[in-house]
């Protein structure tokens, strides 16, 4: 055998054995992704929906009132005072930014990893 040829013989199966393994080991990589991405954002989203303010006291004061309109019938409303919104602290704007940042990068990643393992 011509000596280039036995080389490119052996280039090809030792490129594919290569190949192969490498594939292997980065698809079992990447099916991993998602699972991790999803619960990283699942405790994210958690603690995102923790820091919302509670508006209870609004709904709570609204319900009184409607429950008022319907035992006094078509009379006029009683005044009602619904609480204030307290403002936001400087590191509770950044406390959430940073949250919902990490969220979004914990997304994509996801979305990389599915893109990755379509193509």
């Amino acid at each position: 055998k011509d000596v280039r040829l036995q080389f490119w013989e052996t280039y090809e199966s030792v490129a594919e054995e290569v190949d192969t393994e490498f594939l292997e080991r980065y698809n079992g990589d990447i099916d991993i992704i998602p699972t991790f991405a999803g619960l990283f954002s699942a405790v994210t989203t958690s603690f995102i929906i923790a820091s919302q303010p509670n508006t209870g006291d609004t709904t709570n004061a609204l319900l009184t009132q409607l429950i008022l309109l319907a035992a006094n019938g078509t009379s006029a409303p009683q005044s009602i005072t619904l609480p204030q919104p307290a403002g936001y602290s400087s590191s509770s704007v950044w406390a959430q930014s940073l949250a919902y940042a990490s969220l979004l990068l914990s997304l994509f990643a996801a979305f990389g990893a599915i893109l990755g393992k379509q193509w």
